[in-house]
């Protein structure tokens, strides 16, 4: 079985405190279940955590959604982004099954990248470790008015921003994002290469130019 992984980067540091950080967990509930209830999703798709502050680490490795459970994210810290990028990389080459002469590996991740802040690390040397790995469509989200969309759109141009009491809506077009992506490669057996493949965001998504 061919699977559909897919890896969600959290900014986690300080400034994710109290009401956003809250937002964050029930936003991936959400995202669960409703994934969970989707049959082509519940077959393909395979989740990861990654979350961001003072230093980055996997919460949760690539795991089926049927055996995934969250794990409790605390605010507090920097925002390590370039440490994540690296950590996603490292994710991508431990979990990601290549394409050999005798098999068909699993997709390309889809990646989605949320932050609230600007990089207080050496975020080039982590999109460079990225660069060197196969990846399908990553998506940057600036929540709030001090995230820094210039760093996203030089790691992606799929870069969305929201104010910071939307970022249930991201999650939700998260969820959506991922079934529509599940259900071609599933029916299609095509991948969703760009963010014209993917759902309209909702209108309290701008998407960065």
């Amino acid at each position: 079985m061919r699977r559909l992984p897919v890896y969600l980067l959290l900014d986690t540091s300080g400034s994710m405190m109290g009401e956003p950080i809250e937002a964050v967990k029930n936003g991936v509930q959400v995202m669960l279940s409703t994934l969970k209830s989707n049959p082509q999703a519940l077959e393909t798709a395979c989740l990861s955590v990654i979350t961001f502050d003072s230093s980055a680490r996997q919460i949760i490795p690539l795991t089926d959604l049927g055996s995934f459970q969250m794990k409790d994210i605390q605010a507090t810290g920097t925002t390590s982004l370039g440490d994540a990028l690296k950590v996603l990389a490292n994710s991508i080459d431990n979990e990601v099954t290549k394409t050999s002469a005798e098999t068909k590996g699993d997709w390309k991740p889809l990646v989605f990248i949320m932050t609230d802040g600007m990089p207080t690390d050496d975020w080039k040397s982590g999109l460079n470790e990225l660069q060197k790995r196969k990846t399908g469509v990553i998506v940057g989200c600036g929540a709030g008015n001090n995230a820094d969309t210039t760093v996203l759109k030089k790691i992606t141009e799929n870069v969305v921003s929201i104010e910071i009491d939307d970022i249930s809506k991201f999650f939700q077009w998260v969820t959506a994002s991922i079934g529509v992506s599940s259900t071609k490669v599933e029916d299609a057996n095509k991948e969703v290469t760009g963010l014209n493949e993917l759902p309209p965001p909702p209108s309290e998504l701008n998407i960065v130019v």
